[in-house]
């Protein structure tokens, strides 16, 4: 028997199609918002973890620039500071300059020699006005480092040249005869005091093969060179560094054969 099949049975058919698809596709949208909203939660929470541990560095950088800030801004006082400003600054926030960065003061016997120019250029100033020579009349770079050099060498505990602490690093430099030396210049008479045993410091100035040539000049030009005892230095704490490091280059003396050419 042939089965009937009726338009009432056709439109069931189609609706049923219609609903099976309407509960699919509603199926894939939730499933989708679903993924959506997680996946959006999920870059939110990183995003925000981000940004919080960006401001935590940045609030570490800050403090680690303000600490350094500090650090420098102190050592920049120590080093340049004169002596009784330093010791100011260090008795009053001892806890921020290094020790280490200081020269204590000192005091007791030694010597102090002076060089100074020859008052007889004058005499060697022909009709133009000026003198073929007038370096054999001053006093050059190399005559301050020969005594310097000559008083460490006799054990000399500390110098002073002029108003100021002959450092480690300290850089004698002469443009004519102005002397210049951490920063500051001085017109002759130089004045180069020692600290240490005077006779030992005095047997060191007797020996040194560039002193022995400077007073061949004393002799011949009228260079100024005297050695005096003193019963009393007093040299005040300075900062133990007040310029920056340079090479050192050996300088030439005066020699022999030069003074018997200009005599």
């Amino acid at each position: 028997m042939a089965r009937h099949i009726g338009k009432h049975g056709a439109r069931r058919s189609l609706w049923g199609g219609v609903a099976v698809f309407v509960v699919v596709a509603l199926t894939g949208f939730l499933l989708s918002t679903n993924v959506r909203v997680n996946r959006t939660a999920d870059v939110t929470s990183d995003t925000a973890d981000l940004v919080e541990q960006g401001v935590d560095e940045a609030n570490q950088l800050q403090q680690d620039v303000s600490d350094l800030t500090e650090q420098v801004a102190n050592l920049t006082d120590a080093l340049k500071a004169d002596g009784s400003g330093a010791t100011r600054r260090q008795d009053k926030n001892s806890s921020n300059v290094d020790s280490s960065l200081m020269l204590p003061a000192l005091s007791g016997s030694g010597v102090t020699v002076t060089l100074d120019d020859s008052p007889l250029w004058e005499n060697a100033v022909n009709n133009n006005g000026t003198t073929a020579n007038i370096n054999d009349y001053v006093i050059h770079q190399q005559d301050v480092e020969s005594v310097v050099n000559a008083l460490w060498a006799g054990g000399a505990d500390a110098l002073m040249i002029m108003d100021q602490r002959v450092l480690f690093n300290s850089a004698v430099i002469c443009s004519g005869n102005v002397l210049s030396l951490h920063g500051k210049k001085y017109s002759p008479p130089f004045t180069i005091s020692a600290i240490g045993d005077p006779q030992r410091l005095r047997a060191a100035l007797n020996d040194s093969e560039a002193i022995t040539i400077l007073k061949q000049y004393v002799t011949a030009f009228g260079i100024g060179y005297k050695v005096e005892n003193a019963e009393d230095l007093q040299f005040p704490a300075t900062a133990a560094l007040l310029q920056q490091l340079k090479y050192a280059t050996v300088g030439t003396p005066r020699t022999a054969d030069e003074e018997q050419t200009q005599q």
